[in-house]
């Protein structure tokens, strides 16, 4: 019959009540039903008290029925939702939490808010994923490709002053040449290229990286 008396329990919640009903009626000890439902004996020993007393809506979770304390105030997630529809349009559910935060003192989690978005039907800018780099096999032998780059670094501790080592590495055999310079330009290029020549032939390519010593600013068109 419908009604109060009707107990509604969570799966593992009746599970519960014959194995309690079967240590009142003496058929099993406290120890196997403390086995069977993964509790302690004193923990039995306390539901038995309670369904003797209440019956089998003792078993029931006590704060069934009342609200979840994770979910947000309405006008929590009023204020929100209305701050990102107009002072913070367009702002993803990342960056948005953190001026809401940052300047209003509220605190949404950034995945909170993407679903109060997707609830709202609200457009926001969608972080662009950055293109995916395949890997590239390595030049067969050596000379087919060199990759030369300026590292700029205080090399020397006697010295307080940034040199550049220009250096060469063979895409093939690893083989590693470099000179120091005082600057990264045109001439330590040529310079530490005609010695690297000199010493191992002309590559059929070499890889640059995109510093400006490297780019023509001369309009080809």
């Amino acid at each position: 019959m419908a009604g109060k008396d009707i107990i509604i329990m969570k799966m593992k919640k009746p599970k519960r009540v014959p194995v309690i009903h079967s240590v009142i009626n003496k058929q099993i000890t406290q120890v196997q039903a403390a086995n069977v439902l993964g509790l302690s004996s004193r923990q039995i020993i306390r539901l038995v008290k309670q369904v003797k007393r209440k019956g089998d809506i003792a078993l029931m979770h006590k704060s069934r029925g009342e609200p979840s304390h994770r979910v947000m105030p309405s006008d929590i997630k009023y204020n929100a939702l209305n701050l990102c529809n107009t002072v913070y349009q367009g702002f993803g559910p990342t960056f948005a939490p953190e001026k809401l935060f940052e300047i209003d003192n509220i605190y949404i989690h950034p995945d909170t808010l993407r679903k109060w978005f997707i609830k709202a039907d609200m457009s926001y800018k969608k972080r662009k994923v950055p293109k995916h780099r395949s890997w590239r096999p390595r030049r067969d032998s050596f000379g087919q490709m060199v990759q030369m780059d300026g590292s700029h670094h205080k090399w020397f501790t006697s010295v307080n002053q940034e040199y550049v080592l220009m250096g060469y590495v063979d895409d093939a055999a690893n083989r590693v040449y470099a000179n120091f310079y005082g600057y990264e330009g045109t001439i330590p290029t040529m310079d530490s290229f005609k010695r690297y020549i000199k010493q191992y032939g002309i590559p059929q390519c070499v890889h640059l990286d995109k510093h400006v010593t490297y780019h023509s600013t001369k309009n080809l068109h």
